[in-house]
C-alpha cells in the first residue's frame, strides 16, 4: 500500500527520483581497512658471528681457560695436592671454584679482574662479520656516540658491520656456534618460559611492504605453549609483563617482507645458565626475515645494539662457574671488553660505556593480548 507521504508527494508533481533521495537509506563511506598486529615470542639468540671451518678468525687460536692458567701457575707438588694426582677433573669440585680464586689472597678473579693480570685475550682478528651498520660511518672514526674502532664488513661485502661483541667472544670455545654457552640458555629459556622476549608490530596495513609500523618489546608472563615433543607452538596467545621499564617503542617499517625496526632504549628480559635479570641496550634495533618460515612455523631474524658494559659484566662474573665449559679468563675478557667497548663514551672519561652486539633470533608467531584490553578486561569493560 502506497504511503500517504508518497501519494501527496506524486500528487503535487515531486520526482520519482527527489522522493527516493528522502526516504532510501544512504550509503556509508567506505570504512579504512583495518589495521593488523603481528605477534612474535623470541626464544632462542645467538651471537652473531660469521665463523670458519678451520677457525681462520682465530689465528692466535681459542681463548685460553681459567682452569688452564691455573694450572700451570701451580708447582708439580700442588698440582698433585689439588687434582689427588690429576684425578679431579677441571670440572668437579673442589678443582673448579678453587681454579677461580687466583688473586693474591685468593680473591675470585671473576668478582675483581683487575687483581691479577693473564695473558691478553684471543680475539677475532678476520675482517668478515655479521650485524648492522650502527654508528653510520665506514670506516668506524669516533663519533658523539662511539668510540674509534675497527668495523667489520659484512659477508655479501654490501656493508660496514659493528659488532665488537663478536669480536671479544668469537674465539672463545664455549660461545662458538653450537656450544654450551648460548645453547645451555636456550634450552632453559624454552624449558622454563622465563627470559622470554615478545615482540609487537602493530599498525600494520600491508604485511609485505608498509611505511609506518609500532615495534613493541616485552616481556610475558605466560607460559610458552609447546607441542608433544616440546617444540614452540605458533600463534599462541601471550599476555605481556606490567613491569614498567619493559614496554620500549621503535618506529618502525616494513620492506619486502622483513620488519625493520629503528633504533630504541630498551631492556629485554633475560634468563640464561641460571641468571635472571634484564640486557640493557641502547640503539636496539631489529631486522626480522618474514618471507621464508623455517618447519616449526618460526623465522629469523637479527637483533643488535648497544649493551650497557656493567648490566653484561654483571652477568659474565655470575656464570664463572662455567669458565671451565665455557674456556675462558675473566680478567683476559675484562681486558678485552674495556679496549674494544665501542658505544656512548664516558663525558668524564671518555672512555666507551657500552658494546655493540648483533644476535641471530628465533622468533614464533604469537598472539600479543595488548595492555588495554587486559585493564578493560579486568575492569569489567
Amino acid at each position: 500500500m502506497m504511503s500517504r507521504f508518497l501519494r501527496t508527494s506524486l500528487a503535487v508533481g515531486v520526482p520519482l527520483v527527489a522522493i527516493a533521495a528522502l526516504v532510501l537509506p544512504r550509503a556509508l563511506p567506505a570504512a579504512a581497512p583495518a589495521k593488523k598486529s603481528l605477534g612474535f615470542v623470541i626464544t632462542d639468540y645467538n651471537l652473531a658471528g660469521y665463523e670458519t671451518k678451520y677457525f681462520d678468525e682465530c689465528p692466535e687460536g681459542l681463548a685460553i681457560g681459567n682452569d688452564e692458567l691455573w694450572w700451570k701457575a701451580l708447582s708439580p707438588q700442588d698440582r698433585d695436592k689439588l687434582t689427588n694426582s690429576g684425578l679431579i677433573e677441571p670440572v668437579d669440585p673442589p678443582r673448579r671454584p678453587t681454579a677461580a680464586l687466583r688473586g693474591p689472597n685468593k680473591e675470585d678473579v671473576c668478582w675483581n679482574p683487575t687483581i691479577t693480570k693473564d695473558p691478553p685475550l684471543r680475539v677475532i682478528k678476520g675482517k668478515i662479520g655479521r650485524g648492522f651498520n650502527m654508528d653510520g660511518t665506514e670506516d668506524g672514526k669516533a663519533t658523539a656516540n662511539t668510540c674509534a674502532h675497527e668495523k667489520f664488513t659484512s659477508p655479501d661485502g654490501s656493508t660496514k658491520v659493528d659488532n665488537q661483541m663478536y669480536r671479544i667472544l668469537g674465539c672463545i670455545y664455549g660461545w662458538r656456534r653450537g656450544n654450551y654457552m648460548e645453547g645451555h640458555a636456550n634450552r632453559e629459556r624454552r624449558d622454563s618460559s622465563q627470559g622470554i622476549i615478545l615482540v609487537d608490530v602493530s599498525d600494520v596495513d600491508d604485511v609485505k611492504n608498509d611505511p609506518s609500523v609500532t615495534v613493541t618489546y616485552y616481556s610475558t608472563v605466560d607460559l610458552l605453549q609447546k607441542d608433544s615433543g616440546g617444540g614452540i607452538l605458533p600463534w599462541a596467545s601471550y599476555r605481556p609483563s606490567d613491569t614498567p621499564h619493559y614496554g620500549a617503542k621503535a618506529k618502525g617499517k616494513i620492506v619486502d617482507g622483513h620488519v625493520i625496526a629503528e633504533p630504541v632504549d630498551a631492556r629485554l628480559p633475560l634468563f640464561g645458565n641460571n641468571v635472571t635479570g634484564d640486557m640493557i641496550y641502547k640503539g636496539l634495533r631489529l631486522d626480522l626475515d618474514l618471507t621464508k618460515a623455517a618447519p616449526d612455523g618460526s623465522y629469523s631474524g637479527l637483533l643488535a645494539g648497544y649493551r650497557d658494559f656493567e648490566n653484561w659484566w654483571d652477568y659474565i662474573r655470575k656464570i664463572e662457574f662455567l669458565t671451565v665449559t665455557g674456556q675462558w679468563s675473566c680478567p683476559a675478557i675484562w681486558v678485552a671488553s674495556q679496549e674494544l667497548a665501542d658505544g656512548y663514551p664516558d663525558p668524564k672519561t671518555g672512555k666507551c660505556t657500552a658494546i655493540s652486539e648483533a644476535m641471530d633470533i628465533t622468533a614464533v608467531p604469537a598472539f600479543v593480548v595488548p595492555r588495554e584490553a587486559r585493564t578493560a578486561q579486568a575492569q569489567g569493560k
